[in-house]
């Protein structure tokens, strides 16, 4: 079984020969043979030059592209190298490579799609905000697959090339989840595993600030409820419009019967344009749903 170890990296000059010499240590006491790629996305440090001098391959991009198409990079060159598995790991040593037979075993095991979860393991520092983002996320994922996911967001993740191939990853923001969603809607065989979260060293490259962390992840809850669960989300959200409509009919409705309504006219036309937009929203809701699963 051919395993490509795959892993995206920004400016980690300082820690990616330490990954990439784990994971010769981790993979050369097992029984897999593999390969390192590593996916430079535009550093401005040596973080190719330092990946080829511990022995690993390197892609980079001619500039900084983000994780989502990094990850789609990552896919598209692992099975360029005809691999069976892949396994996407971070460069900033959070994760332990020395657990990736770990996950390499469920796949193994007959699963497709393995998630190394943080929560079912050991975290050894979060920030709250990040903590808190990354349970919202999970608990929405859950919702939207029928299935419990208690780390949706992980960046350690084995999967088949299978998956690899029939999969599509289109979104730029929620390329995790998405990778998820579509796995369980394909059949997909997914399983966790606990796997030890390590304290970061150095700033993170990914979260500039807390609040704007919490500004991303709600923006990203709300797309997954619209692109994956738009009856829901529509159907939220004009049922509140509508119930606005309806409480002013109501309203109308007490006048009608107590003083009369001359000289509402105005209001009355309002009334009706809110109830036909909630209307509307609602079914859209509808028609949007019937679309997914077309």
């Amino acid at each position: 079984m051919q395993i490509i170890v795959t892993i995206p990296a920004y400016n980690e000059e300082r820690t990616i020969g330490k990954v990439v010499d784990s994971i010769h240590q981790a993979m050369k006491s097992s029984k897999y043979t593999y390969k390192i790629l590593v996916v430079d996305d535009g550093s401005k440090d040596n973080t190719a030059g330092e990946a080829k001098r511990h022995n690993a391959m390197v892609y980079s991009h001619p500039k900084n592209y983000g994780l989502a198409e990094t990850f789609n990079t990552e896919i598209k060159k692992a099975l360029g190298l005809k691999a069976d598995v892949i396994v996407h790991i971070d460069a900033d040593l959070q994760y332990l490579p020395k657990e990736i037979p770990k996950l390499l075993e469920e796949i193994n095991n007959g699963y497709d799609l393995v998630l190394g979860s943080r929560f079912k393991g050991k975290i050894e520092s979060m920030p709250f905000i990040k903590r808190l983002g990354n349970k919202a996320f999970s608990r929405v994922i859950s919702k939207v697959t029928g299935m419990k996911i208690t780390d949706a967001q992980t960046g350690f993740r084995a999967f088949t090339r299978e998956v690899a191939e029939n999969i599509d990853i289109i979104s730029n923001h929620t390329y995790t989840q998405e990778q998820i969603i579509k796995a369980v809607n394909q059949k997909f065989r997914i399983k966790e595993v606990p796997v030890y979260f390590a304290k970061r060293n150095d700033r993170s490259r990914l979260i500039s600030s807390p609040f704007g962390y919490a500004i991303r992840a709600w923006i990203n809850l709300i797309r997954l409820y619209r692109d994956y669960e738009p009856l829901k989300f529509f159907g939220v959200f004009g049922s509140f419009i509508f119930g606005i409509g309806f409480l002013i009919g109501l309203y109308l409705l007490y006048l009608h019967l107590t003083s009369g309504i001359v000289g509402h006219f105005a209001l009355i036309m309002l009334d009706i344009l809110i109830l036909s937009i909630g209307l509307q929203i609602i079914i859209f809701g509808f028609l949007a749903d019937m679309l997914r699963k077309d």
